[in-house]
């Protein structure tokens, strides 16, 4: 009876936080807060998918690239029957139960040790309520976030020393994106750390860290260049450690003191990145961070998301914003809860569970309400008015969109074009080429173009004797003239 009512107490927590992030990601979605970058370039990526085509990144580049040069992302292919059934929502549905898998896989793997404790549920509220979750889901749609969430699985499958469920589930989780093979590397030699006394687990993952490390080189050097137009990995904007990953090891190993002090302050001197660091440390702090300082091993795995945000160009990536922070919260979920489960006085380690939880929850609160770096509030805000409403009649907007035809060739205004995107080529404007309809609204932001050059651009379109308004309302629909 006991076990009968753990269950439903984790049914109703998914339940609930199911309902929050569907009013946070499906809202944002419907009112067309969801973008060209990202959801709008993969939700595209799903129509060529399912069609046995490779994706030519058309969406947001000129010159035409296979996508798995941008980033090596498998997980489309894999998702991309599921367009058939959920449409332009498919990736945000998946995402949204990945997140709810990934705080279950935390409740069973503290039951495992804990039946009848309620150290499994105090865990698994501490990952729904992790600020980094809230972050990745008010912003589109990315397949880290649902690596991230098979972390708490890898960690079941090693607790029940089932090796073939941890080789599959590293497997699946290194055709996630790049950059996560590196985080496994690291991920593994913790495990092995933590469980450096049983020797089948530590060998086990010191061979998967091997095979992780070996992942990350062969995809970064080899698979991704194959795929580029250039033969080159885009992606390494670390100009302070050098102009690839082997310069920028040696100046890791070589100036610890100066790399360590880049950690914490703006490196690069960016005009708006002063406290954007500081911001991240002080939340991961009253997340519980200190809490993996008895648990080493668990720091240790958070090396490369460390690295991989504080280190980069562009300061936007070094805060708490978007999905830039998921990594984190497996991680935290699990490294602090062993901590408080190893407390022997079960008061002592309810009165820790519930002071993390609550701190938690307020650095939570504290991302949806006021940051040192700029994010749009209104995405994350579930619980205020605004959250659900726009500047012009959404409802409206939807019905003209979807009576445009399936096969048209678009150009769209980047919140747009999410809704579009499941057809064989469509653009984010301004890009134009041989697009039938041209669609924007000036209720939206230009970008990338700034105000005045989107006000230039669209009045010559308008002005062009190749274009007539198909439709003028909250949104400009353009149609050029003399095409089938």
């Amino acid at each position: 009876m006991r076990m009968l009512k753990q269950y439903q107490g984790l049914a109703l927590v998914i339940i609930l936080f199911g309902v929050i992030y569907s009013l946070i990601s499906l809202v944002n979605h419907y009112n067309f807060r969801t973008y060209a970058l990202d959801l709008g370039a993969y939700t595209n990526a799903l129509y060529d998918y399912i069609r046995f085509h490779w994706n030519d990144s058309a969406v947001f580049k000129e010159i035409e690239e296979n996508l798995l040069a941008d980033h090596f992302d498998l997980y489309l292919i894999f998702f991309s029957p599921l367009s058939l059934v959920f449409g332009t929502y498919t990736l945000l549905i998946v995402q949204i139960a990945a997140v709810l898998a990934g705080g279950a896989g935390v409740w069973f793997c503290f039951r495992l040790r804990n039946p009848h404790g309620n150290i499994p549920l105090y865990a698994a509220l501490y990952f729904y309520l992790f600020f980094g979750v809230y972050s990745a889901l008010s912003f589109d749609y990315h397949s880290n976030v649902v690596a991230a969430t098979l972390l708490p699985w890898l960690f079941y499958s090693v607790r029940k020393r089932n090796f073939g469920a941890a080789a599959l589930l590293l497997a699946m989780m290194l055709v996630s994106k790049e950059n996560v093979s590196l985080w496994l590397l690291f991920v593994s030699l913790g495990i092995a750390v933590e469980y450096r006394k049983d020797a089948r687990i530590r060998n086990f993952m010191l061979l998967s860290s091997v095979i992780c490390g070996a992942a990350f080189i062969a995809i970064v050097s080899l698979i991704m260049p194959a795929f580029s137009n250039t033969g080159d990995y885009p992606h390494f904007q670390y100009s302070f450690l050098g102009s690839n990953y082997k310069e920028a090891f040696l100046h890791l190993v070589s100036h610890p003191l100066e790399s360590l002090k880049a950690l914490f302050v703006n490196h690069n001197n960016s005009p708006s990145g002063d406290f954007v660091k500081l911001e991240l440390h002080l939340l991961l702090v009253f997340s519980g961070l200190p809490f993996l300082l008895l648990r080493p091993a668990y720091l240790l795995m958070l090396i490369p998301v460390y690295f991989q945000k504080l280190f980069h160009d562009n300061y936007y990536m070094w805060g708490i914003a978007d999905q830039y922070s998921i990594e984190f919260a497996p991680v935290m979920a699990i490294g602090i809860f062993e901590v408080i489960s190893g407390i022997r006085r079960k008061r002592l380690a309810g009165f820790f569970s519930v002071l993390v939880l609550v701190l938690t929850l307020a650095s939570t609160f504290r991302v949806m309400d006021n940051t040192v770096i700029h994010t749009d509030k209104v995405n994350i805000r579930f619980y205020q008015k605004q959250h659900y409403t726009r500047g012009y009649d959404v409802a409206a907007v939807h019905k003209v969109l979807s009576g445009l035809p399936l096969d048209a060739i678009i150009s769209a205004q980047s919140p747009f074009l999410p809704h579009l995107a499941l057809r064989d080529r469509i653009y984010q404007f301004p890009v134009i080429k041989d697009a039938k309809y041209i669609i924007y609204s000036f209720e939206e932001v230009p970008y990338p173009l700034t105000e005045t050059e989107f006000r230039m651009i669209t009045d010559s379109l308008k002005a062009s004797d190749q274009w007539h308004v198909h439709y003028d309302g909250d949104i400009m629909i353009l149609e050029r003239d003399g095409m089938n």
